[in-house]
């Protein structure tokens, strides 16, 4: 599949929206450099045991907007309408009126309809194209780096990282009362969040709890848990691999639960990244014979289209600058925007390998410029090896 974008490597010479001067140049920083190969670490240190390799990574928006088809985008912008807390291109907070009053009048060729579905039509590709690459990787077991929005953990504790080290975890939906509070929109895109009855998700406890003690010696701190609490659900970010990406119901996952949303103990892009690497160490450490993927769920930008940033951090990823991206303005990584976090974590785990974009699609969705910047990506140990069949699919 081509991408719709170009993006290139070498920032700054990607194309922006407007002329405007960014915020977002970066400076490039040294290439990736070498570290020992699955097969130096089997005859090196590890005595010749098998060890787990990373055979894919993967990076989604899972945003309700390209999960409802776009004859309903007009009701997701009108939730935009009341939201006061819309972050802009500023790195603030502005009512839907501020930016409305301030936007791009050349943003209305973005609102037709036609444009719309042909949006509405990329997104849906992309998405079978990552779940088509999925299935052809046949991972044993996938870590997924995803925020969680108040869904396992709560009032009475939210960890800056988390993991779960049970044997199970449960996508519960919502019962009749909770959902009926949801806004229209959101209901219409339930589907891609929680199945119809309660489903389980098989947890891979065994990478789960190296990984724990893999971060804990790299001096991440992170909050273990094993027992999922009562009446709370595997938040969507991690619902989305099955539901979206139709990942099997026996394929393990692990997922790894990052703060992104909540100040104060939101972890900075340059902190993720080296979580990322962390992360990568202790999957390859890992003493099993083990095929495993890593997953970025949500972003990138909302819910203001922030496409400066979104194209930086696209080009960050696939220039494996971590330098770069760990400069990025942390006042512009909140609320939605907020979960581009998940994918500088996967790039840092992922940074090794070959990144590819499958498709950016600045999804506008109101005259002030509310909408998400959606993006799928790739990242695979051979480019050459790579199929191309989901291209002729």
């Amino acid at each position: 599949m081509q991408a719709h974008e170009s993006i290139d490597p070498g920032w700054p010479s990607i194309p922006l929206l407007s002329q405007r001067k960014s915020r977002f140049r970066m400076a490039r920083s040294a290439p990736y450099t070498w570290e020992p190969t699955r097969q130096d670490r089997r005859d090196g240190a590890s005595g010749g045991a098998e060890v787990a390799e990373i055979v894919l990574g993967l990076a989604s928006s899972h945003t309700p907007q390209m999960s409802t088809s776009a004859e309903f985008w007009k009701e997701h912008a009108a939730r935009d309408e009341r939201n006061a807390q819309l972050l802009g291109r500023d790195g603030r907070y502005h009512s839907y009126d501020d930016l409305l009053a301030n936007a791009d009048p050349g943003l209305a060729g973005e609102l037709e309809a036609p444009v719309w579905k042909d949006k509405f039509d990329r997104a849906q590709a992309a998405v079978g194209a990552l779940a088509r690459r999925l299935e052809q990787a046949a991972p044993d077991i996938v870590v997924i780096v995803g925020d969680d929005q108040h869904e396992l953990f709560g009032a009475d504790g939210v960890p800056a990282i988390g993991l779960f080290t049970g044997e199970r975890l449960w996508d519960l939906p919502p019962d009749a009362e909770h959902f009926a509070r949801i806004p229209k929109d959101i209901q219409r895109a339930n589907w891609a969040a929680h199945a119809d009855a309660p489903d389980s998700y098989p947890v891979g406890a065994g990478l789960s709890q190296h990984l724990a003690a893999a971060l804990t010696g790299r001096e991440f701190d992170v909050t273990v848990m094993s027992a999922q609490p009562q009446g709370r659900s595997l938040g969507h970010a991690f619902t989305f691999a099955r539901r979206r990406l139709h990942l099997a119901a026996e394929v393990p996952i692990v997922p790894v639960l990052l703060n992104t949303y909540y100040p104060p103990n939101v972890p900075g892009p340059a902190r993720c990244w080296r979580l990322g690497e962390a992360l990568r160490a202790g999957i390859e450490s890992w003493d099993a014979d083990a095929r495993v993927a890593v997953f970025a769920s949500g972003g990138l930008s909302h819910f203001v289209v922030l496409e400066d940033l979104d194209r930086a951090v696209l080009a960050g990823l696939a220039g494996g600058d971590g330098a770069a991206l760990g400069q990025l303005p942390a006042d512009m990584l909140r609320s939605g925007t907020s979960e581009t976090l998940n994918w500088i974590t996967a790039g840092g785990a992922l940074s090794g390998l070959s990144f590819d974009l499958l498709d950016y699609i600045p999804a506008y969705r109101s005259p002030a410029g509310t909408g998400v910047g959606m993006a799928f990506a790739t990242w695979n140990r051979d480019r050459a090896a790579r199929t191309e069949q989901e291209t002729a699919a």
